[in-house]
């Protein structure tokens, strides 16, 4: 399967190297309108087909299919938005090879048992849809008919995710041979539906054409690096993972942090906080070990022998916990920065870049992203481009979370983690996290692909988890997600 996601010009480059190679683009556009229509003949068996087509290649998919459906002895209606508009030489063709009516769009009457296969506009729209086309969408919207939307629901933006006006609501999306941003950015994600990636000619090409840079999150990309114990191994050889808590009524976020790094490979984990909440760190946790710490001095002291030191999680927003951060850093320990160790350095990256030498993962919601780097999540064009910015900026790994968490590294690699529940949106879940990364990194890992296991399993375990999980869960679901990666990691011969 192809993890890679590509923007609009990166496809067509890849579709430019399948003609190069003796593919020309009609043979790819009569693959693309033939694998919309197998995939809508597959899901949706019975029901009038309605086809939308619009004046670019997205309507010449639609005409390829129409005829392939019709050919199926399907019941087919075309509706056109451009009769008699001047159409790509492959376009044209497809129309040619349609047999049967067609009608303008402005006669298209649906009913709630149609299946809508949406080719107005494709990837490429950079625009608000209006006019015509943007009240057939809302029809189609309001029908409660079945949509497939070829490459993507008309009205989004394939390289942003954006949606800046009337869009279709799709069932299904069947784009061809690898993902864009806009099936894996909301609020375009949310109108995808289900998205079928269908090979048609151009799959060995998407590699090269994107240069490994942007990539949906998945095992097969960092599932060989996983750190698993072996026969010889011993706790301190699986790596020590030490956690920084806040103040005596603060130290639940912390406690989580270290129980899910602990769950995720660390060999150790050990609790470091102000000495007024040793007493109830202490007695509210087993596997952890605990010591408190009056200054920065006693902090590098407890954390001199950790292979990571996650920090941030419900510690406060004041002077101690930037003095801890910036004590830290300069000791070179590997660092997760998640929340107030975030925000302490508010407007002031260019200071928090200038401490971080060793490894280190930022872990920012869209909140704390801003106050860090104010302006460049408006200012970017994707959520893609503000990670990648961001992480480049600050020279560390950035983990912008949300329902479609990036992940990005200073050398430009980005990910894009799907895999996950709105149920996580709930408090301590985000500490969960931070604690899974930092376990991978207690462990050897590299940051960028501790970041991105972490931000899967993390997913993963919640939709184990379901409806109703609180942070707390977790714990249980991860052990299953993590027992299905061992069991799935590659063998050694």
């Amino acid at each position: 399967m192809i993890h890679a996601i590509l923007t609009c010009d990166q496809v067509r480059a890849a579709e430019q190297r399948a003609v190069e190679a003796g593919i020309s683009l009609w043979m790819l556009m009569q693959k693309a309108g033939q694998a919309c229509a197998d995939v809508l003949h597959a899901e949706f068996p019975v029901g009038r087909v309605i086809v939308l087509a619009g004046p670019g290649n997205n309507g010449g998919d639609a005409f390829v299919a129409a005829q392939r459906l019709r050919d199926l002895g399907r019941n087919v209606w075309v509706f056109d938005l451009a009769p008699n508009g001047e159409r790509t030489p492959e376009g044209q063709n497809a129309l040619q090879a349609l047999t049967g009516p067609r009608q303008p769009l402005e006669d298209m009457r649906l009913q709630p048992d149609d299946i809508v296969l949406d080719g107005l506009f494709g990837a490429g729209l950079s625009r608000a849809l209006e006019g015509e086309a943007a009240y057939a969408v809302e029809q189609v919207n309001a029908s409660g008919a079945t949509v497939v939307a070829i490459d993507v629901p008309s009205g989004v933006s394939g390289d942003t995710g954006a949606v800046d006006g009337p869009a279709i609501r799709a069932t299904v999306t069947v784009t061809f041979c690898c993902k864009k941003p806009a099936h894996v950015l909301h609020p375009a994600a949310g109108l995808c539906g289900d998205v079928i990636p269908a090979e048609i000619g151009f799959g060995q090409f998407v590699e090269a054409a994107g240069e490994g840079k942007l990539h949906e999150n998945a095992p097969a990309r960092w599932l060989q690096s996983l750190p698993w114990p072996d026969h010889g191994g011993h706790k301190h050889k699986r790596g020590r993972l030490a956690v920084v808590t806040g103040p005596i009524n603060q130290t639940g976020a912390a406690r989580l942090a270290a129980r899910a790094g602990l769950r995720a490979g660390a060999g150790q984990a050990r609790l470091v906080c102000p000495p007024s909440a040793l007493i109830v760190v202490a007695s509210a946790v087993m596997s952890p070990l605990t010591n408190s710490f009056r200054d920065v001095h006693e902090l590098l002291a407890h954390t001199e022998d950790a292979d990571a030191v996650v920090i941030g999680p419900a510690a406060g927003v004041n002077e101690a916990t930037r003095a801890n951060v910036e004590a830290l850093a300069k000791a070179d320990r590997t660092l997760v920065l998640d929340a107030d160790a975030i925000t302490v350095f508010k407007g002031e990256v260019e200071t928090l870049a200038g401490l971080l030498e060793a490894p280190a993962v930022l872990t920012p919601h869209a909140g704390e992203f801003e106050r860090l780097f104010p302006g460049v999540l408006k200012q970017s064009a994707s959520k893609i481009e503000a990670a990648r910015t961001a992480a480049k900026m600050v020279g560390a790994v950035v983990l912008l979370k949300g329902s479609d968490t990036v992940i990005a590294a200073p050398d430009g690699r980005t990910a894009v983690n799907a895999h996950a529940t709105p149920f996580l949106a709930t408090a301590g879940s985000g500490d969960v996290l931070a604690g899974i990364i930092g376990g991978l990194l207690a462990q050897g890992m590299d940051a960028f692909d501790a970041a991105c296991a972490g931000a899967w399993m993390h997913g993963d375990a919640g939709i184990r988890a379901g409806a109703g999980l609180i942070a707390e869960d977790l714990d249980a679901t991860l052990r299953e997600t993590l027992k299905a990666l061992y069991d799935a990691r590659p063998r050694q011969t």
